[in-house]
């Protein structure tokens, strides 16, 4: 038989799920609990206070205790699997170490965490990413280093603003991560594409944009690029810095999945241009928690100030509480921890994947094959559409990403898949992977029954 305390949680939550407590409804009191259970007042204190901890009711000092917010019953989808979300692993998240940092950083700073802060971020949170960044081949100081709110926002900036070449337009390359294109097109900046392939680009098609175009910045993920999961060599990263040190063009380097890289040799472009050259962004977003929305940055000095006003129309300062309790998470070793039980756990996850894409899909098909990060994606037979495969898996409950949206207007391909591991269960890849090969399958059987009608129509 559980404890008593144990059955008035229960009892406590099977009113709030079948709707009986609301958000704001408020508990009966310790002394009416006792009595209803007969237990001592300390047993239904213990209870309450479990029920705290996890953040299902809050007591108001002489006053009582109230429910936080209805109760949602963990959802088992086992029907649905998502090759679409692309935030991190949520099996995998570590709320109760970081909700400790938090704690910790409340404790700590106080009404620091709660008023305008330092606009460049926390100056103690910005000494750790600095040692953190050492760990990346990324040598820098707390003075070059800015805390924006997420990596979307430092983009976005980009975009807009004057860089100190004094050049006007951009260069991506095609696919490419779908938010700096909205940006791009919201701020209606010229920009020009080059083509990406698991092969890497062309280095003379990229030396002659650079020599004829007045590029102001070459964004650039070097490492489990998205859409593709393709990642440079040294060799040609140290290539493409020295082509933009030669006709005074930037590189914005997005890492974002670099920490997770398995290859220990592999180094970012940052660390062949350490003086400035070299924009480089670190985000969390994708190896911890999204909603902190929390980015680095390292910018030549010369470009800080800049930066610094452009960033104050966005928004005065990034979260102090998130820059605090990072600060303290940083710190204390735990992130350490966290990456090397994500750095094995998408590996896996990716590898699981190219198999089942080896083994299962059709030979009209092909696919890029990334070593680890999130992304994979399909190249569809030419007479198969993106949209189409979306469709019809969409009503099986796989989720996938039409790709189009990832290219700017005059390089767009609607032929491309993107798959994404972070929060598909291991033990539906394969099944996901088969329900795709049989819909492609369907619809190249569709096309070429209704092609030979057509000519026997003719």
């Amino acid at each position: 038989m559980s404890s008593k305390y144990i059955q008035i949680m229960e009892g406590i939550k099977e009113q709030l799920a079948n709707g009986i407590l609301h958000a704001g409804s408020k508990l009966p009191s310790v002394r009416q609990l006792s009595e209803r259970f007969s237990c001592s007042k300390n047993t239904v204190i213990r209870a309450y206070t479990e029920l705290e901890k996890e953040h299902v009711i809050y007591a108001v000092p002489k006053s009582g205790y109230y429910v936080v917010n209805e109760f949602q019953h963990t959802k088992h989808e086992n029907e649905i699997i998502d090759f679409f979300s692309a935030g991190p692993d949520i099996n995998v998240l570590p709320y109760v170490d970081f909700q400790h940092c938090m704690n910790q950083a409340i404790e700590q700073y106080k009404g620091e965490l709660f008023t305008y802060s330092d606009q460049q971020g926390l100056y103690s949170l910005r000494v750790q990413l600095v040692k953190y960044l050492q760990n990346l081949q990324v040598f820098t100081q707390p003075e070059r280093l800015v805390v924006v709110s997420g990596s979307q926002q430092a983009l976005n900036l980009f975009v807009s603003m004057p860089f100190p070449n004094g050049k006007n337009n951009i260069l991506i390359k095609q696919p490419s991560y779908f938010g700096i294109i909205e940006s791009i097109n919201l701020h209606q900046v010229t920009t020009l594409g080059i083509e990406l392939t698991m092969e890497g680009i062309d280095l003379d098609r990229l030396e002659y944009i650079f020599r004829n175009n007045d590029i102001k910045f070459f964004y650039v993920i070097p490492r489990f690029h998205n859409p593709l999961g393709h990642s440079y060599t040294n060799s040609e990263k140290k290539k493409i810095v020295e082509l933009a040190e030669k006709y005074d063009v930037y590189i914005v380097e997005d890492d974002f999945l670099g920490d997770i890289d398995p290859n220990i040799k592999s180094d970012p472009m940052f660390s062949f241009a350490p003086s400035g050259r070299v924009i480089y962004i670190k985000s969390f977003s994708k190896i911890f928690l999204p909603g902190l929305r929390i980015a680095s940055v390292v910018l030549p000095e010369r470009m800080v100030e800049n930066f610094l006003r452009y960033k104050f129309t966005s928004d005065f300062n990034s979260s102090t509480l998130s820059q605090g309790a990072l600060e303290i998470y940083l710190k204390s070793g735990m992130f350490t921890s966290h990456l090397k039980k994500i750095k094995e756990l998408y590996h896996r996850k990716m590898q699981v994947l190219q198999e089942a894409c080896e083994l299962l899909l059709p030979t009209t098909t092909h696919f890029s094959k990334p070593t680890s990060g999130f992304y994979l994606t399909i190249y569809l037979p030419g007479n198969i559409t993106a949209k189409q495969i979306v469709h019809m898996l969409n009503e099986q409950h796989v989720y996938v990403d039409d790709a189009s949206r990832m290219f700017l207007p005059e390089y767009k391909q609607e032929n491309l898949l993107r798959l994404c591991i972070s929060q598909v269960n291991e033990n539906q890849i394969k099944v996901g992977v088969e329900r795709l090969a049989h819909c492609i399958t369907v619809i190249d059987s569709r096309k070429k029954t209704y092609k030979t009608k057509q000519l026997f129509t003719l």
